[in-house]
């Protein structure tokens, strides 16, 4: 009887096992999925630029010398041809009083001239005097207007450096930066040193930011953008295409174009040099299908489970095209993807719009879960980034 016993549990072990053997590696394949719903897609170009005032206007000096006075400082408000600077005048003033003396000087020395001119040609008239000795005199007295002259225009040069002492601003604005303090020596040799900023009008700025050349061709005037600034992540700020620049840039072999993006500013919460992470919207579709991407990325591997020869496909009236996108629908109760050709539209980088092939609800395939024969996750690849 004990026999008997033992005999029956090693049938029972046996049978066990073949039956662990047998179904444990027959796990039904389970997918990810995604449903086609209804919703909206923008499809977008994506950049990076900089805020920056639309006028921008750098003062400077022409000429050396201390700083006196500072009449203007950041964040001030500045009139056109209002004094926002002075450099101490005293030398340029002693240039100007001595230039003066020497059109005196120069005066005199032609009043000289021309009256031994007039003396001359009175005694050649009357045979008093050689005509050498007139020419001379006429010569001196030429030289003479000559030297008036060169003396009236350094007196004139004189005056206009120490007008160029008063530092005014060229435009209406607000001083942005100030390069400069009281006491502090400019000097302009080759180059005018930049003493203050001054940017036009910040309630109206434009972000100047850099396209790769694969998309400035879906580039035009008038384009909607949208765009965010770090100091605000939470804030979406609007602007328009204003200008696609044709002139390249190129950086490490990588060839962008400038797109400048006019923004209205008007609460003064946008400041110069901001970075801004713009998207373009080239397309725009309302309460249109959508197919996840990754459905449109999945293929069945081929060591998995191909879907049944005998498997209905799914009811729809346009389920093959000439051209398209494959992506494999589960049916209502089937285990079994079947594959079907779609057409698509615009895509935001997550979802894509679906025109023909599929309908609301339809659930699609968008990765494998498990599969103990296939092995593992089929799918992936990138997309853009979806705009915000």
């Amino acid at each position: 009887m004990k026999r008997i016993v033992i005999l029956l549990l090693i049938i029972a072990a046996a049978c066990g096992g073949w039956w662990y053997w047998n179904h444990s590696h027959t796990e039904a394949v389970q997918y990810q999925t995604g449903v086609i719903t209804r919703g909206d897609v923008t499809q977008a170009v994506t950049a990076t630029g900089q805020l920056n005032p639309v006028l921008n206007v750098t003062v400077g000096s022409q000429i050396s010398g201390n700083i006196l006075k500072l009449y203007a400082d950041y964040n001030s408000q500045v009139k056109a041809n209002e004094v926002v600077a002075e450099l101490d005048p005293a030398p340029y003033t002693a240039s100007v009083h001595m230039a003066r003396a020497n059109v005196a000087y120069a005066q005199a020395a032609l009043e000289l001239a021309q009256l031994t001119a007039d003396r001359k040609q009175a005694l050649v008239k009357e045979h008093a005097a050689a005509q050498a000795d007139l020419d001379t005199a006429v010569a001196n007295l030429h030289q003479a207007q000559a030297t008036l002259q060169i003396q009236q225009a350094s007196l004139e040069t004189a005056q206009v450096n120490l007008d160029h002492c008063t530092i005014t601003s060229p435009i209406d604005g607000i001083v942005i930066s100030r390069s400069v303090d009281v006491g502090e020596t400019v000097a302009a040799s080759l180059n005018a040193p930049v003493l203050f900023t001054i940017a036009n009008d910040l309630s109206k700025m434009q972000i100047d930011a850099s396209v790769a050349e694969g998309d400035v061709g879906q580039l035009e005037t008038g384009q909607q953008v949208i765009f965010k600034v770090d100091a605000y992540p939470y804030l979406t700020f609007h602007g328009v295409v204003a200008q696609v620049r044709n002139s390249p840039v190129t950086v490490q072999n990588v060839v962008t174009y400038d797109t400048v993006v006019s923004v209205n500013n008007a609460d003064l919460k946008l400041k110069p040099g901001m970075t801004a992470n713009i998207s373009v919207v080239i397309a725009e579709r309302d309460n249109v299908l959508r197919i996840p991407n990754a459905a449109l990325r999945f293929r069945p591997p081929e060591t998995g489970p191909s879907p049944s020869p005998g498997a209905a496909p799914s009811p729809k009236p346009h389920a093959h095209h000439d051209s398209g996108h494959t992506v494999y629908v589960l049916a209502p109760g089937s285990t079994s993807p079947t594959p079907v050709q779609v057409r698509t539209g615009i895509s935001d980088g997550i979802f894509t719009e679906v025109t023909d092939g599929l309908h609301e609800g339809d659930v699609v395939v968008n990765s494998i879960l498990s599969n103990s024969t296939a092995g593992g996750q089929t799918g992936g690849g990138f997309g853009m980034r979806r705009p915000f």
